[in-house]
């Protein structure tokens, strides 16, 4: 039985994208389709086990869940007219020679399942779960419940926060989504091209929120991160000719590519200086550069997503932090900073120039933003400011910098680097 219900989790996870947007084309109803997708489930859930895994599983699924929109469409006394629009959209396959009409509903099986149009559902399931009528959370909640298949409890426990809350945010955004009329469909090229930038935005949220966790006592989590890189490779295969794309998938493959080598035996996050080099996927470095390559080879320079990826691969490929090409860094940031300003790049810029002009020509820029009010909110600044004032042989200033950014920091993990810098303050200037 146990086996079973692996089964039925692991297609879920590997197909629930395609059976949702398989039944969102048919029912033209997100909301509808994701319910009926977890009808299905559910009930796989007791006849798996019970008769056996079936030969196609995701068949199966879809099956159940077309079965149980027809039942639906039954019951409001509206099949004649969903059949009817169905043979429209079926054309010469909807009838039978000699004009009869062909059985509806294996017509519509074999139309759910085409595998010319399984790509295009999964890529409209994307823009539709990163309509920019959501807020940013409600779309990272959908995305991850209706592409990535994950459970409301699995997205909350990921996030830290209440099931209800998750649950909350996609009921609103399927509401929202009906209440504005969103299509179940593919943008047109033009539009594609404007909203690509929240599928991507979204993406780029939750394998943030994976990489360092904003709260908690986890260094990563690899399970959202993991979930993140997934659906980044299944945009840029959805779409290859979108050098972005490809770009997103080379920063996340790099980044990840360091993940082995952040966490100490303790637990606790080990800074970039101290990893051991060794230890980085070498696999996700070339994976990464191959995307980061694709996506320069479009001849349309590199966004955003592509810039970071070229400063994560300098990291990748240096042998050491001393030797890293920290001058080419500091001009992927200043790139990085016309395409798209923030306060988080200017001071990763500073950053980059202490290490490749010495902490005194950073200190001006990182006391530039503290003038301006940047980040009041985060731990990042003071962090950043602290560290100068060591370099810059100013102590009481770091130790203050680094008391202040303990107060403003909610990961435990970031709190346990900043305790250990104001310990070894302490013991290199012992109070006389």
């Amino acid at each position: 039985m146990s086996t079973a219900r692996e089964a039925v989790a692991a297609v879920w996870r590997i197909e629930s994208a395609r059976i949702v947007g398989a039944l969102a084309r048919y029912t033209g109803d997100l909301s509808l389709a994701e319910d009926l997708a977890q009808e299905a489930l559910a009930e796989a859930l007791v006849s798996w086990p019970r008769d056996g895994v079936p030969r196609s599983p995701a068949g199966w699924l879809l099956t159940v869940g077309r079965r149980r929109a027809i039942d639906g469409f039954r019951r409001r006394a509206a099949l004649d007219d969903r059949y009817a629009a169905l043979a429209r959209d079926l054309g010469e396959g909807g009838a039978v020679a000699g004009g009869a009409p062909a059985d509806p509903a294996r017509a519509a099986e074999e139309v759910l399942w085409d595998p010319d149009r399984i790509d295009d559902d999964v890529l409209a399931l994307m823009f539709v779960a990163c309509h920019p009528v959501l807020s940013r959370e409600s779309r990272v909640a959908l995305t991850l419940r209706v592409v990535g298949g994950l459970t409301s409890d699995e997205i909350a426990q990921a996030f830290l926060v209440p099931a209800a809350t998750v649950q909350a945010r996609i009921t609103r955004a399927k509401k929202a989504l009906g209440s504005a009329g969103v299509p179940f469909e593919v943008p047109t090229a033009d539009e594609r091209a404007v909203r690509l930038g929240s599928v991507l935005n979204v993406i780029y949220v939750i394998f943030t929120e994976g990489a360092s966790a904003s709260s908690g006592r986890a260094v990563i989590r690899f399970d959202l991160a993991g979930e993140a890189q997934r659906l980044a490779r299944v945009l840029a295969r959805l779409v290859p000719d979108e050098p972005e794309a490809h770009g997103l998938v080379a920063l996340l493959e790099l980044t990840a590519a360091r993940f082995p080598a952040r966490t100490g035996q303790d637990g606790a996050p080990v800074l970039l200086e101290d990893q051991d080099r060794g230890r980085w996927d070498r696999s996700a470095i070339g994976r990464g550069r191959a995307a980061l390559a694709r996506a320069l080879a479009a001849g349309r320079g590199l966004g955003a997503y592509g810039l970071q990826a070229a400063i994560a691969e300098c990291h990748a490929v240096a042998p050491s932090v001393a030797e890293t090409d920290w001058a080419r860094i500091v001009s992927l940031y200043e790139a990085l900073g016309g395409l798209a300003p923030s306060p988080v790049v200017a001071l990763n810029k500073a950053v980059a120039v202490s290490m490749a002009q010495g902490p005194e020509a950073a200190l001006p820029l990182v006391d530039a933003l503290a003038a301006a009010g940047a980040l009041p909110h985060s731990h990042l600044l003071p962090s950043v400011r602290g560290e100068l004032f060591v370099r810059l042989g100013r102590p009481e200033e770091a130790a203050t910098e680094f008391e202040h950014a303990l107060k403003l920091c909610g990961a435990e993990s970031e709190r346990v680097v900043l305790r250990r810098k104001l310990a070894a303050l302490s013991r290199s200037n012992p109070e006389p």
